[in-house]
């Protein structure tokens, strides 16, 4: 063996690798036959002159670092299988002088994954709960149904929550109106989700012709943030108040949003899709808590370069959301009342508990040999080609040679599935939430 390993910290070694004579010799050799083809000899053609022609003209060393470059990888990988360890970061490296005439030698420092000692990881006790379907559920998708195909119908009484009004609205802060405060002939649906707090109930009550002054208060985190806890006053002028008028809900009503001849048959399907989608949860669920027991009987340190790209990752999806609402990464901090390290360090024991999950789920996939098979490959990129409603040619294109993590994230699934499938699970009942 030409190395030897150091262990410097509970995820970190430190390699001492010597390069022997007739490997850097090799390396040599290829380096001599690479840059030969390029060099320009006078009195030889490209690739044709002697070596010691070409070291008289650019130097022996020119050689030996072209070597280094290609030997060092080689035994680096070397020493690393040797010793079965699993670097999680480039190692950093350092040539040492080597013993007299022999080869320098290398010092590498390199973060590996923890040394895992696994603890009983089947007959997990899990309970599963399981969602009731009730009536109720059943009914309000029964009436969001019928709300897609309900007709608006002009009525001559103070306007209600959910009834659809036309109306002329300015909002001023302090007596000074504020951009995007004010719009003239506008529609909208009576729905406090909709709006600032005050503003929908304000204008419940009101009738066609009236004009009424009400208050409403913008949100702590609304953005933009200069309108973030301010007090508005809006004139509101209303001028035409509708209401949804729902079909009746029977066999015709039926067949005409669905393929089922009687509003019963369409009830059971709604029902059967709910359950289906409960079940599927409460599968979900079943998941996160066989991982869960697992942390609780798994302890080990972690590498801190884990750590702290899963940190990146969690900063990377804060600055995706901020983007999706319409504001910079700046402004998101500002609403939060938090620094960019504030952040980190909210969100460094997440980001240790995802690295601590994802280590111990690999080590038992490794131990339990599940694989990603290429229909499971297959069946991730249809998967995805379907979340991004893109084709999944296309998808695969985007993937390119970047296919090890969508392999690694399905070994994880699987894993998961197979605690699942091994644990002592108790079944409980719980009604859907109304």
């Amino acid at each position: 063996m030409n190395s030897t390993v150091k262990q410097l910290a509970p995820t970190q070694v430190e390699l001492l690798i010597a390069i022997s004579p007739d490997e850097m010799r090799d390396a040599e050799d290829r380096a001599f036959r690479r840059l030969v083809k390029k060099a320009k000899l006078p009195g030889f053609r490209p690739g044709k002159a002697p070596r010691k022609v070409f070291e008289q003209a650019y130097g022996a060393e020119t050689i030996s670092h072209e070597a280094m470059e290609d030997v060092v990888p080689a035994v680096y990988a070397k020493a690393v299988h040797e010793h079965d360890l699993e670097p999680v970061d480039r190692p950093h490296m350092e040539l040492l002088p080597g013993e007299e005439g022999a080869p320098p030698r290398i010092k590498a420092v390199v973060d590996v994954r923890p040394q895992i000692e696994l603890h009983e990881y089947k007959g997990l006790k899990l309970t599963r709960t399981l969602a009731v379907v009730t009536d109720e559920e059943v009914d309000r998708s029964v009436q969001t149904l019928a709300r897609e195909r309900a007709t608006l119908v002009p009525v001559e009484r103070a306007a209600r929550l959910r009834d659809v009004v036309t109306i002329d609205y300015e909002g001023k802060i302090d007596g000074t109106p504020f951009e995007g405060g004010a719009a003239e002939g506008q529609t909208t649906e009576l729905s406090e989700g909709r709006f600032i707090p005050g503003f929908v109930t304000g204008i419940a009550g009101m009738t066609a012709g009236e004009t009424k002054e009400i208050e409403a208060v913008f949100p702590d985190n609304y953005q933009p943030a200069e309108l973030a806890g301010k007090t508005a006053t809006f004139t509101i002028a209303l001028h035409e108040v509708k209401e949804l008028e729902l079909p009746k809900l029977d066999d015709e009503f039926a067949k005409a949003v669905s393929d089922h001849m009687t509003f019963e048959e369409l009830r059971a399907d709604i029902r059967k899709r709910l359950e289906a989608v409960a079940q599927a949860r409460a599968q979900r669920d079943l998941g996160g808590k066989a991982v869960e027991e697992l942390l609780k009987h798994h302890d080990f340190p972690l590498p801190a370069i884990l750590v702290d790209r899963e940190i990146e990752n969690m900063l990377g999806d804060a600055a995706s959301m901020a983007a999706r609402m319409g504001i910079s990464f700046e402004d998101y901090l500002k609403t939060a009342k938090k620094t960019e390290e504030q952040l980190r360090s909210d969100y460094r024991p997440e980001a240790e508990r995802r690295v601590k999950a994802t280590l111990v789920l690999e080590a038992i996939g490794k131990a339990e040999k599940v694989s990603a098979t290429p229909a499971d490959v297959q069946e991730e990129l249809r998967s995805l080609a379907r979340q991004y409603g893109q084709p999944v040619d296309l998808v695969r294109q985007a993937l390119g040679n970047n296919v090890l993590p969508l392999m690694e994230g399905i070994v994880r699934t699987k894993t998961v599935d197979f605690l699942v499938e091994h644990a002592q699970i108790e079944e409980a009942t719980a009604a859907v939430p109304s």
